[in-house]
Order: structure tokens, then sequence, then C-alpha cells
């Protein structure tokens, strides 16, 4: 099943999230961002070449054009690459465990996989961003020596910095499948228990 809303990031800009309900054990969330802009790609170009033009009238070398178009060019190129992310795709198996993905401007993808025997558990937290108040998703992950505390706190959505409403329906959903996880894997010893009483 799916379904797709609209919410807003922390500085108002307008964000799609679209929710795939594979099965009770399977979620998928995508959160758009909206893409590069034509008019401030056209303003930082303008305002590259003027500086150009300027300095080109001061000193009447032609290299400081060529150079504009070449730092224009790879500034372009490294910002959709490296920077500019249209979409990130959280995936939730309960079996397997949590993977995050990050879809470039430029066709470009970063995923990070973390096993669900990793997982402690999935929170809303809050943080200090542009002295104001922000929240935000994470994943706690469980130390290997203490299973109880908590090695690293990894976040979630960092480059659509979505607002509150929006990061609760992930968390609820995400809660959903850990406690379906959970129920899971107590089914076993739980039913192996139930064998073991009745052979005696």
């Amino acid at each position: 099943m799916d379904d797709e809303r609209s919410f807003s990031d922390i500085g108002g800009g307008r964000l799609a999230l679209q929710r795939r309900h594979h099965s009770p054990s399977c979620r998928e969330f995508c959160l758009r961002s909206p893409r590069l802009s034509l008019r401030a790609l056209t303003a930082v170009t303008s305002a590259v070449w003027l500086v150009a033009y300027g300095l080109f009238t001061v000193c009447e070398n032609s290299m400081v054009l060529s150079a504009a178009i070449f730092i224009t060019l790879v500034g372009l190129l490294g910002y959709l690459h490296f920077v500019k992310i249209d979409q990130e795709t959280l995936l939730i198996i309960d079996s397997l465990g949590i993977q995050m993905t990050s879809s470039y401007a430029s066709g470009k993808e970063s995923t990070t996989f973390i096993e669900m025997g990793k997982v402690q558990d999935v929170i809303i937290n809050e943080a200090i961003y542009m002295q104001k108040v922000i929240y935000y998703l994470c994943i706690l992950l469980k130390d290997p020596v203490e299973p109880h505390e908590v090695s690293e706190v990894v976040p979630v959505f960092q480059s659509a910095k979505p607002r509150l409403d929006c990061l609760i329906e992930v968390y609820r959903s995400c809660q959903e499948i850990l406690a379906h996880q959970k129920t899971t894997s107590s089914s076993p010893s739980v039913q192996k228990a139930s064998i073991v009483s009745h052979g005696k």
C-alpha cells in the first residue's frame, strides 16, 4: 500500500513523504526534497560571472573569464554530486535490519545498512540548530559489550530536516516494526518452553 503526504522542513520548505507498506514486517519511507531551483542556479552563475567580468575590465586578462567558467562548472558538478540530495529513503525489515539510502541530484546513491540485532531503539531526539530547537529521528545502536547501553546514535533524514509532525509518522511505523520483531523473536523460546513443560 502506497501513501504520499506533504510536510515541511524546519525552514518552511516543502517535503513529500511516500510511505510503502510492503508487509506487516517491512515498511519503506521516501522523503523527497525540492529539486534544484533554476532561479537560484541562475543567480549564483550570474554573480560569479559579473565578478569575473569586473576583474577582467580591471586587469584585462582573458584568463579570468576562463577561470570563472571553469569554477562555475566544477562547483555545479560538485554540488550536484556531493551536496544536493533529492531523496532520502528509510527501509525497515524486522528480520533483517534498517537500510538508509540518500539519492543525490547527479544520480549517485549512498546506502547504509544496520543489522536489526544492533538496533536498540528508534527515537525522536532534540538538538540546537541555528539558535533553534529542532527534532530529528535517530537510531540507537547497542553497545557490543553492554547490550543495555547505547554505543552510537545514527541520525535519519539529515539532509531534509523534516518537522516534528513528519517525524512522528515515521517513528510510529518504526515502533510497530520493532514491536513485531520483538514478538516474533520471542515466540520460538515461548513455544520451546511450552513443549518442554508438556513433555514433563
